[in-house]
């Protein structure tokens, strides 16, 4: 289902001429995201630059040039703006104000306002409920702690909540579960004071993502929905379609994406994540401006990926067709399976096995320092029935070792 739209809200960012290939598309970030990006820009017959202040990173192995410099370094950021025709972000970290700079040189997709909204939990809040009328959904209730006297003056009704950093949070980093004024009081000061935002905890049946991309004219499209579940915080698989997600939930989602998307007038691929309530109720949790973990099924089960979506946005390209072509299960891929029980001594996993599963697709990332927690990969299997894809998950775990 492809949803797509147009907006009329398109001042923020300035339409782009098409840069057609082989001009060179630059990504602020080393990072996988930033790997699978140039692989799908370089299929497509772009050139690519990375700017990075690591020199061992999954993304410089693939790019065609990789700037060695720090993401507010100047004459970094000039230099990859002199390179390229248009410049994006593979990681929502990234200094706003260097987006800026950039964008007074060249195009950048996403600009500062979009990431920047995203970086700040207490902005992206407040924009979710600025925007409620038009997206049909709220966040959860919620409250800035930024002191004791925000403490004693917590409502009843928001705890048992989650307090959360309002920076820099992600894989469930910055994150304690509280359910009286006192576990917030231990959590606040475990966080050395930084500001924070406690959310209400609330009955949640399941989470969706819903992945959208918004070109510099307005258009966008919106992908099938993604049921995910979790595991330390960490995303564990991705089932698309999602088995709990009615239509009436699906398209209430897509709708309320493309309409975030719109009111943030933003330009390229954003993912935004809602809780679906036991009552159904649908609620709008955080978003990542840039292609997201949940939608890496795209690259093998879907006409269009994510980062070729990307790609065309930024380049000023018409978006490509969303269609799902088949069922997928998406399962990252952990350091914890380089290693057996409680040895600290790595060894390959068994991919010649895991690759011997109908449907199997790796994804490995380069990264040669196996570490547990530390995304190394996926694997997503696709099927002509999402049971068979589930079958074939189930048999990969029990392989690697991962509990099922």
């Amino acid at each position: 289902m492809s949803n797509s739209t147009s907006s009329p809200q398109q001042s923020r960012t300035p339409v782009l001429p098409a840069a057609n290939p082989p001009a060179w598309l630059g990504v602020m970030g080393g990072g996988q995201l930033g790997r699978m990006f140039a692989q799908a820009a370089q299929s497509m017959g772009y050139q690519v630059a990375v700017l990075e202040p690591a020199a061992a990173c999954p993304a410089g192995q693939v790019a065609q040039r990789l700037i060695e410099a720090g993401y507010s370094d100047a004459a970094g950021l000039d230099a990859l703006a002199a390179q390229c025709a248009a410049v994006t972000t593979e990681f929502e970290n990234v200094p706003a104000d260097s987006l800026s700079r950039l964008a007074q040189q060249v195009f950048v997709a996403p600009d500062a306002h979009g990431v920047s909204v995203a970086q700040d939990r207490i902005a992206e809040k407040r924009f979710f409920v600025e925007c409620a009328e038009k997206s049909g959904v709220l966040p959860a209730p919620h409250k800035t702690i930024a002191s004791e006297a925000d403490i004693d003056a917590i409502s009843d009704d928001l705890l048992p909540g989650i307090l959360k950093t309002v920076r820099m949070g992600y894989d469930g980093k910055g994150q304690v579960r509280v359910r009286s004024r006192e576990d917030v009081r231990a959590a606040y000061a475990s966080m050395n004071g930084v500001t924070c935002l406690l959310e209400k905890m609330l009955p949640l049946a399941y989470e969706v993502s819903v992945l959208t991309a918004r070109g510099a004219d307005g258009e966008s499209v919106v992908y099938p929905i993604a049921e995910n579940v979790h595991r330390d915080g960490i995303l564990f698989t991705t089932t698309v379609p999602g088995p709990n997600v009615s239509a009436e939930s699906a398209l209430k989602a897509q709708r309320a994406a493309q309409a975030i998307v719109a009111e943030l007038g933003y330009v390229g691929v954003l993912c935004i994540e809602f809780f679906v309530l036991t009552d159904g109720t649908l609620v709008v949790n955080e978003m990542a401006p840039r292609p997201h973990n949940s939608g890496h099924y795209t690259m093998d089960a879907c006409v269009t990926s994510q980062f070729a979506q990307q790609v065309r946005a930024m380049a000023g390209l018409p978006l490509g067709d969303v269609r799902q072509h088949s069922p997928a299960v998406m399962l990252n891929i952990l350091g914890d399976v380089w290693f057996e029980g409680d040895s600290q001594s790595a060894r390959e996993p068994a991919w010649d096995q895991v690759l011997a599963l109908p449907g199997a697709c790796l994804h490995l990332y380069g990264k040669d320092d196996p570490r547990r927690a530390r995304k190394m990969g996926h694997l997503t299997f696709i099927a002509p029935t999402l049971a068979q894809a589930q079958q074939q998950l189930l048999a990969a775990c029990a392989i690697l070792g991962i509990a099922a």
